[in-house]
């Protein structure tokens, strides 16, 4: 059994939803010593979520962020935590929806994701600044 786990930074981004996959697994080269395993990607903030979708659409982003805006809106009156700003809360409750990790399967060591599947970071902040990811990969080493 092989475990690898690394915490990576990434550059700040605006609000929104982004596809990082490729920015995510050029950080973890070492997956290709994993033959069959799990990836696990966690967010280390309150703010910011992690989720899997679309990767081929950029109209599949916009609407994200078109969506979360309606569902979870700004200046509430019902808002107690407002000193960090109007998006502050909102941020944290659209945080606590999508969650703060995946879990991918690792297969012939890169992670097993669909054809249109891709990571996304969303950026629920108007100005979050750089976000880190703890990687932590386990399973059965390559031969």
């Amino acid at each position: 059994m092989k475990w690898i786990q690394k915490q990576i930074s990434l550059r700040s981004h605006p609000r929104g939803f982004h596809l990082i996959t490729r920015e995510v697994l050029q950080e973890i080269p070492e997956l290709s010593e994993i033959q069959t395993g799990m990836l696990q990607i966690f967010m280390q903030h309150t703010s910011a979520s992690l989720t899997l979708n679309e990767n081929a659409s950029p109209e599949v982003l916009k609407d994200f962020e078109s969506h979360f805006n309606a569902s979870v809106r700004e200046n509430e009156p019902y808002y107690l935590h407002t000193l960090e700003g109007p998006d502050d809360m909102p941020a944290h409750i659209k945080a606590s929806l999508l969650g703060p990790s995946l879990q991918l399967p690792i297969s012939n060591g890169r992670p097993a994701l669909g054809t249109w599947q891709g990571i996304y970071l969303c950026e629920h902040r108007n100005h979050g600044g750089s976000r880190h990811l703890l990687l932590t990969a386990w399973g059965e080493e390559a031969y």
